[in-house]
């Protein structure tokens, strides 16, 4: 039987892999959301767009520890769970899927990504990717959805699971704009815990970048200014910058041609990690 909150009657809350299997038994057309909770306006576009596009939608909210490869990150993470339910009955999100490790992780096996792509952040965060391929690989066994809807913000995450999972399964990837604040930031669980000062400062690097990358059209030596820049951005206060590239959108190779190219970065300010791409 399903496990229903008295004060959710429409949404189904699925607390293991049982009621995932009852609950979705013959279902056809339905859309998946993998979160991991604390949600925002860009996790609500990608529930809008699967509500859009599928007869139903499954959004699961599960802290996945093994792509955590530090464990302070794993632990500080921030949750919320009364919140995200409470924004999610009023989406009309059909089912909620609240697994515990152990539903996912009932056997272990080892992820490998090619050399070739651990650049990025696979450059700087070990195992980070397994993890994420290993899980989301986990949950379209388990929910086997038409449709899977993931942001662009971690374009390297979207790039990496689209192409493992198309040789696993016939769920689709489907990409969806990054959703910004009013300045242009990305939106994101980290920005949670940025003070105000440290919230202008990723506000201001998103428009120093958004503004650098409509410049390139018009200038040569393109490698040189986003070396120039990387400075520039790692000079501001509390500010160290990972990395600052430039690779093509289709293979993610280093590019210097500006067309189907995008401006992927990774930083740091004080201790939370941000990224971006533009």
């Amino acid at each position: 039987m399903f496990y229903l909150l008295n004060c959710f009657i429409q949404m189904k809350i699925l607390l293991n892999k049982i009621d995932l299997n009852e609950a979705l038994f013959g279902m056809s057309n339905l859309g998946f959301v993998p979160t991991m909770g604390s949600l925002h306006q860009g996790h609500i576009s990608l529930i809008k767009n699967s509500k859009k596009q599928c007869k139903k939608t499954i959004v699961s909210i599960f802290v996945n520890p093994t792509q955590f490869n530090n464990k302070k990150d794993y632990t500080k993470y921030p949750k919320n769970r009364k919140k995200d339910l409470s924004i999610l009955k009023k989406l009309k999100v059909d089912f909620v899927f609240l697994p515990n490790i152990n539903d996912i992780y009932n056997f272990k096996r080892k992820i490998k990504i090619p050399k070739k792509d651990k650049i990025l952040c696979a450059k700087y965060r070990k195992g980070h990717f397994e993890g994420v391929i290993d899980v989301m690989d986990r949950f379209t066994k388990m929910i086997q959805p038409k449709k899977i809807f993931m942001g662009e913000k971690d374009f390297q995450q979207l790039y990496l699971v689209r192409n493992y999972l198309k040789k696993k399964s016939t769920s689709k990837i489907i990409s969806c704009k990054t959703i910004r604040d009013n300045h242009g930031l990305a939106l994101s669980s980290r920005n949670l815990h940025l003070k105000d000062n440290e919230l202008k400062t990723a506000r201001s690097i998103s428009k120093k970048l958004n503004n650098f990358k409509r410049i390139l059209n018009k200038k040569k030596n393109i490698e040189k200014l986003i070396n120039l820049k990387k400075k520039e951005i790692n000079n501001l206060k509390n500010v160290k910058v990972e990395y600052l590239e430039m690779r093509n959108k289709f293979n993610l190779k280093k590019d210097t041609n500006i067309t189907n190219s995008r401006i992927f970065i990774a930083y740091y300010i004080r201790k939370i990690r941000l990224i971006d791409n533009f």
